[in-house]
């Protein structure tokens, strides 16, 4: 068996002190940024991530962040075990959790349970440390304002970014403009900074096997609740009956209608600064719309 593989069993009995004698590692689906095997003992498995060395910071923040959602006792995330550096490799090895079929009735709860989530708030816009987005950097410098945290932390790091990666120069122009008039979206709606799971897509949602949700590969920091929701709905959306717990449990403003555009922005920049491809254009096509309804 690989070294590798037999390095991190090693690890994982230091931090649990419970013997774990490995007897096979396969290959699940994780996502295009890690490698994602499941360790297996004669009674025990493990999900674990694999990535290239210089990634080592990358794990032990989203292991800060399952630890930070974990601490608000609102919806569920995998437990962290331990993470580091083996045989030229950085890793993350998670609790394994079951997964079940997802049906409207958990939704519901997680929608009341999200909404839990973001009512634990800081002080300050940021997180106590940096973090990444995919494989992106994420900066999280703790910031007074929302408005600046995210015309510096968040659309403008990823339109710079954008730019040194091949984006059009009208659309780098058309994103300067954005920034510049980003007040205009904050008017009359001044968020709170909740605890945010960061990156919450479809793909990053589960249940376990008893039916009850939840939440992984997070990317945490203190920000506008809105903007997870509008991530949710970003690549095809959950079913209405989480959106209608969550505004029951905390209502939205209307301002979200437009926002969500603006907020999603950011990922889908994200997306074309891992991917390229056709992310440019759909930048293009939101920038366009927020400018439109400046007008």
């Amino acid at each position: 068996m690989d070294a590798t593989y037999r390095a991190i069993a090693t690890r994982i009995e230091e931090h649990t002190g419970v013997p774990f004698a490995l007897n096979r590692h396969r290959y699940v689906a994780g996502g295009c940024i890690n490698r994602a095997i499941l360790l297996e003992g004669s009674d025990q498995r493990y999900f674990i991530k694999l990535n290239r060395p210089a990634m080592a910071s990358m794990f032990e923040a989203e292991a800060q962040g399952l630890k930070a959602i974990q601490a608000t006792k609102t919806v569920r995330a995998p437990t962290p075990i331990c993470w580091g550096t083996v045989h030229n490799a950085a890793f993350l090895v998670l609790q394994y959790v079951a997964m079940g079929t997802v049906h409207a009735d958990a939704l519901k709860v997680f929608g009341s349970q999200l909404a839990g989530l973001h009512r634990t708030t800081g002080v300050k816009f940021g997180w106590h440390r940096d973090n990444t987005i995919g494989s992106t950097p994420q900066v999280n410098t703790y910031t007074d304002t929302w408005v600046d945290f995210f015309r510096e932390h968040r659309l403008g790091y990823q339109l710079w970014l954008a730019a040194d990666n091949g984006i059009s120069k009208a659309t780098v122009a058309a994103g300067a403009q954005l920034l510049h008039k980003l007040d205009s979206f904050f008017s009359s709606y001044t968020p709170t900074p909740s605890l945010l799971h960061g990156d919450l897509w479809a793909g990053n949602f589960a249940v376990d096997t008893k039916g009850d949700p939840i939440v992984f590969d997070p990317a945490v920091y203190f920000g506008d609740r809105e903007t997870d929701l509008a991530m949710t709905e970003l690549f095809g959306g959950f079913d209405r009956s989480f959106y209608h717990s969550y505004k029951h449990s905390w209502p939205l403003d209307a301002g979200y209608a437009v926002r969500k555009t603006l907020y999603n922005l950011y990922h889908v920049l994200n997306h074309f600064n891992l991917f390229g491809g056709g992310y440019g254009a759909q930048a293009k096509n939101m920038i366009q719309r927020l400018l439109a309804e400046l007008k």
